[in-house]
């Protein structure tokens, strides 16, 4: 039988979507799963050292959202809205020949753009208010895609510009305004280059952070640049079909190191968030069957029902959309059935959902 994308759906009522973080961020709820058993238990996010063993090893994605929202304004006249999604070369589906694209600058990047554009629009940006104007500040639509993605062409590398002239791209269904940006970061987020927070990672605080190092839990991270996807619901009938656009990801040789002495030790490799899951197992089939290896390079796996997991023991991952990927993703891990019965838990129990929302712990 096919899988079909319908089964993913479900009712979230309006008022269980987060609309502004936990202050502390350590503060949200925690919904545990143990796939054993099917059971459930109910605590907080500041209990995590008293929840894993020592021994354990988490491993985050180390990614920084940059700020990829630019306003600008077409040579017509008409206004547009301009997301970063990632610098590239070329064909925006070719990666280049000397490796990873450098994640936060560059000419040409790749873009979804609100408004109407074509190929040959001509557009300059709109510098926020009390900013002063800078040369070079303006571009071209190189390419358009069926998918809603452009190709384009920058007149100056606008990396130095983003600062000043971008803002976070928070998610669609977010609505009220972040006082402070930084609370779409990680605190451990090192490496600028995604589009969207790997969210699952919003929960730890350096406090908590040391709490686990004390309590003999290892820190790992890898890096995953967030990308199309996030913003970008499975429409296909037959969630099979659904193409996955690449993202970049790195392993880098000390995590590959960290792992191992989880497994010598006994302990449990535990990935904070789907794009963790991603990344590793993406580098598990790349090594065809041989021991993990550190990696770097697109994946565009997609795991849904039926995926083996080759590295990952457990996950933290926060609520997801209906009909995405990323709950397709998770119900892979955990089963279908014990998702649907998790999802029910949280909201008859009025959990917090998406970006801003609770965590689940699936063990």
């Amino acid at each position: 039988m096919p899988l079909l994308t319908r089964d993913f759906d479900y009712h979230l009522p309006n008022e269980r979507i987060a609309q502004q973080p936990l202050e502390p961020r350590d503060q949200s709820r925690l919904l545990l799963l143990d796939r054993a058993d099917g059971s459930l238990r109910h605590a907080r996010f500041t209990d995590l050292p008293d929840l894993l063993r020592p021994g354990d090893l988490l491993v985050g994605n180390d990614s920084r959202v940059i700020p990829a929202r630019l306003a600008a304004r077409k040579a017509t006249g008409g206004a547009l809205e301009i997301l970063l999604l990632r610098p590239t070369e070329g064909d925006a589906d070719r990666p280049p020949e000397d490796g990873a694209p450098s994640p936060a600058t560059g000419r040409q990047w790749l873009c979804l753009i609100g408004g109407r554009v074509r190929a040959g629009t001509r557009f300059h940006l709109v510098a926020p208010a009390g900013v002063a104007a800078v040369d070079g500040a303006e571009g071209e639509v190189l390419t358009t895609y069926a998918d809603g993605r452009r190709l384009v062409a920058f007149a100056c590398d606008i990396g130095p510009l983003l600062d000043a002239w971008g803002s976070l791209p928070l998610p669609p269904y977010i609505h009220q305004r972040l006082e402070r940006p930084e609370r779409y970061q990680t605190v451990y987020a090192d490496r600028a280059g995604s589009a969207a927070a790997p969210t699952a990672g919003l929960h730890f605080t350096p406090a908590l952070l040391d709490r686990l190092a004390e309590a003999g839990i290892g820190w790992a991270t890898v890096t995953l640049h967030v990308g199309l996807d996030t913003f970008k619901p499975v429409e296909v009938e037959d969630l099979t079909q659904h193409p996955i656009h690449r993202e970049w990801v790195v392993l880098p040789q000390r995590t590959v190191n960290a792992i191992a002495d989880c497994r010598q030790r006994g302990g449990r490799v535990i990935a904070v968030g789907t794009t963790t899951v991603r990344v590793l197992e993406s580098a598990a089939r790349a090594g065809a069957g041989s021991a993990l290896s550190a990696y770097a390079g697109w994946t565009d796996l997609f795991l849904y029902p039926g995926a083996s997991f080759l590295v990952v023991d457990a996950l933290i991952t926060n609520f997801h959309l209906p009909r995405s990927s990323l709950l397709m993703l998770v119900s892979a891990f955990a089963g279908k059935e014990r998702i649907d019965e998790a999802y029910r838990e949280a909201i008859q129990r009025e959990y917090r959902f998406f970006s801003f929302g609770d965590a689940m712990l699936i063990l």
